[in-house]
C-alpha cells in the first residue's frame, strides 16, 4: 500500500512539474530524443552485426575444423592421464575393500 500511495505521489509531483517548467522540460526532450536516437540506434547495429555474423558459413570453433593448438592437445592428453590414473585408484580401492570384507 505504501508503494502504491508513494508512486501516485511520485506522479502528481511529476505532472505538476511537467506543467511548471514546461519550457524546460521540451528543452531537456529536445535534447534527449538525439542521445535515444544514437544510443538506440548504436545497439540495434550491434545486434545486426552479430546476427550477421552468426549466419556467416565461417567454422564456430576449431573442434569443427579438425586443427588443434598444441596447448588444447596437450591439455587433452594431460586429461586422459588423469582419468586412467582415477580409474586405476577406483580398482585398487575396490580390491582393498574386498579384500578387508573377506
Amino acid at each position: 500500500m505504501k508503494v502504491f500511495v508513494g508512486g501516485v505521489v511520485a506522479a502528481f509531483l511529476g505532472i505538476i512539474g511537467i506543467l511548471v517548467f514546461f519550457g524546460q522540460f521540451l528543452q531537456l526532450l529536445a535534447g534527449a530524443v538525439p542521445l535515444m536516437l544514437l544510443v538506440g540506434g548504436a545497439m540495434a547495429a550491434y545486434l545486426g552485426y552479430d546476427e550477421v555474423k552468426d549466419k556467416l558459413p565461417l567454422p564456430k570453433n576449431k573442434a569443427q575444423t579438425g586443427t588443434e593448438s598444441a596447448p588444447e592437445s596437450n591439455y587433452k592428453a594431460e586429461a586422459e592421464k588423469y582419468k586412467e590414473e582415477v580409474e586405476r585408484l577406483k580398482a585398487e580401492l575396490e580390491k582393498s575393500k574386498s579384500e578387508t570384507q573377506s
